[in-house]
């Protein structure tokens, strides 16, 4: 897909030389190149345009989350028919171990991470894996920790209606790409079995599942369905499912 900038407004101002001279940097292999603007005077829709021409994945790093959330919503709206993804850190609270010598009192490491973030953040990845047409707004921290994607990708699991798979192998990949068993609280990240039926709810999604219909060996069918209502929406030929963790 290419990208589709969806907006009523046209560049105006220094906007339509700022866009030609950044261009013609790129197209020259320019690797640095800086625009410069006071607050509100359009940087945002100057760089939307130039990835609509360029038509490449592209990365808008921020220094915060507040602003990496305030572009991300920009960026959405400029381009709704395209994957927009959010990487930030998952952490809602983050304590690194330590050593308080007056006292001799030693703290262990503590976290809580932020479901919904994490799912976005294997949206993320999932996007660059598979579409072009993607733009990644994330925070600076967040390059850092990350796990090779060539292993995240290899650790994935391709399924197709029709082909045949043995399901306890197929239960041990998912393991293996640290998917848990639940057949009681079914949520992200998780999967059950019910009779030939092997519902998975994938990393990538938060309001979506999909449930592989098994009749002996072959894969009968492919359905999406709404997880907590268990109603079914739609039908795939062949779905991709990635790991829960991007350190596998």
């Amino acid at each position: 897909m290419k990208f589709n900038l969806k907006t009523e407004f046209k560049p105006a101002g220094d906007q339509p030389r700022a866009i030609v001279e950044l261009l013609e940097g790129i197209n020259n292999n320019e690797r640095n190149q800086v625009l410069l603007g006071v607050t509100g005077s359009g940087k945002t829709f100057t760089m939307a345009n130039i990835i609509n021409t360029l038509n490449r994945p592209a990365i808008v790093m921020c220094h915060n989350k507040t602003l990496a959330a305030q572009l991300y919503e920009e960026m959405k709206d400029f381009f709704p028919d395209n994957a927009v993804e959010y990487f930030v850190s998952y952490y809602d609270y983050y304590q690194p171990e330590a050593y308080l010598p007056h006292s001799d009192m030693f703290i262990e490491k503590d976290s809580a991470i932020n479901e919904k973030i994490d799912q976005y953040r294997h949206s993320a990845t999932r996007s660059l894996l598979e579409r072009r047409d993607t733009i990644v707004v994330s925070s600076i921290s967040c390059i850092y920790g990350l796990g090779a994607p060539e292993s995240y990708f290899e650790m994935s699991i391709e399924v197709t209606k029709g082909q045949k798979y043995k399901r306890k192998e197929l239960i041990d990949s998912l393991v293996a790409m640290q998917y848990d068993r639940n057949e009681i609280q079914f949520s992200r990240g998780c999967f059950r079995i019910k009779g030939d039926t092997v519902d998975v709810f994938p990393s990538h999604y938060s309001e979506v599942a999909w449930r592989l219909v098994f009749f002996g060996d072959e894969l009968e069918e492919i359905i999406e369905f709404d997880p907590f209502l268990g109603t079914s929406l739609k039908k795939h030929e062949q779905v991709k499912i990635y790991p829960k963790s991007h350190h596998v």
